[in-house]
């Protein structure tokens, strides 16, 4: 006798392997002995089917499905032990820590060590003519109208200023040259402290850092002149200086450009030296020993203006000002923040009205939310 469990096995088997026709099936079970239609099929092989579908629809989805937790367990293991982040409260505790007397120090070794890269850089600068760059700007579209309207000022980097001008006659248009010279520069370097600052957060979000982290962190406590590795005192001189404000300083302090300061050295600050090179002011009385600091390059001049403002004792005051503007979720105000210039010239009080004056006449603020063109995927983020 035909065993029927055995033989509708093979029938599933089968029907698995051909994907046969249930009408091939049924003359299959006639040629077996059986008679079998749509109604007779035994209810068992539709079981024996059912339950060998289901079989292997639960070992398909255990293979699928096994290596997807295993994954999850991983990373979730990495997550706690690696990458745990401090709650909120304790970074908000860390950042508006306000240690005064730690700020007023500063480690002088390792201040401009990355400003002298670009003295070590080859030297092949080139002095544009005015008519030159003013070419350029033409040809880039490049305007101060374009930019007080757009907020967006084209990467273009000059490393020297134009001797001609000082032969530019018309005031407006001797003024306009030189922000749009130096503008691209300012917003630079700010971008350079943004992209840093960010950096710095995402570190202080942590509560492990890598050996990378670590490195780059122990880089800017030398940059900064930070002693003792104050996280608080870096967090508050690691921060930007209002475009309006540097462009308003320099003009101050080169007469728009015309100095021989500006000309000769790259000096935009009139910042002092007693050691290294420097130029010698005409005026300085015989026994004097100070002078003004040159650079190769702008763009050295500018950093050198923002490393003296973020850590010199004599601007404490002002990196507090602007720390406070910061806490308050306001943007950095140029007239508010030069209220705490007055240490950066003899004339004091006299020396900030000057500036005042500046920024509003040549309403210079309009350029404190410029941004920078992208020269690289990195700075898109800062638009």
């Amino acid at each position: 006798m035909i065993d029927k469990r055995a033989t509708f096995l093979k029938i599933n088997k089968y029907f698995k392997r051909n994907k046969i026709s249930i009408f091939e099936i049924q003359k299959y079970l006639k040629e077996k002995g059986f008679n079998a239609n749509k109604k007779n099929i035994d209810s068992n092989s539709i079981n024996i089917l059912s339950r060998t579908f289901l079989s292997s629809l639960i070992i398909i989805s255990i293979f699928f499905i096994s290596p997807i937790i295993l994954e999850f367990k991983k990373s979730s293991l990495l997550f706690s032990n690696d990458f745990e982040n401090k709650s909120k409260n304790d970074l908000v505790k860390l950042l508006e820590k306000k240690d005064n007397k730690s700020d007023e120090l500063r480690n002088h070794k390792f201040l401009f060590e990355d400003i002298l890269t670009f003295d070590e850089e080859p030297n092949d600068s080139v002095r544009l003519s005015a008519a030159t760059i003013e070419e350029l700007f033409k040809s880039t579209n490049y305007s101060l109208d374009d930019v007080r309207k757009n907020k967006l000022v084209k990467p273009i980097s000059l490393t020297l200023l134009p001797s001609e001008i000082k032969k530019i006659i018309n005031t407006k248009k001797r003024k306009d040259f030189f922000i749009q010279i130096i503008l691209p520069l300012v917003i630079k370097e700010n971008n350079h402290i943004r992209l840093d600052r960010k950096k710095l957060f995402s570190i202080l979000n942590k509560s492990k850092n890598t050996r990378v982290e670590q490195v780059w962190l122990n880089l800017k406590f030398k940059e900064y002149g930070v002693v003792n590795k104050d996280l608080s005192t870096l967090k508050i001189r690691m921060d930007e200086i209002p475009a309006s404000m540097t462009i308003a300083q320099a003009a101050k302090e080169t007469g728009w450009g015309t100095s021989r300061f500006a000309q000769e050295g790259n000096a935009l600050f009139g910042q002092w030296t007693w050691d290294g090179e420097g130029i010698k002011p005409s005026e300085a009385d015989n026994g004097s020993t100070h002078k003004v600091m040159k650079f190769k390059v702008l763009q050295a001049s500018i950093r050198a203006y923002q490393r003296n403002l973020n850590t010199h004792p004599s601007y404490e005051n002002f990196r507090i000002a602007r720390a406070e503007l910061r806490d308050e979720g306001k943007k950095l105000d140029s007239i508010t923040l030069s209220r705490y210039l007055d240490k950066y010239a003899e004339t004091g009080k006299e020396y900030i009205k000057v500036i005042h004056q500046i920024i509003k006449q040549n309403n210079l603020t309009d350029f404190d939310d410029a941004k920078l063109l992208p020269s690289s995927i990195s700075l898109e983020s800062l638009i």
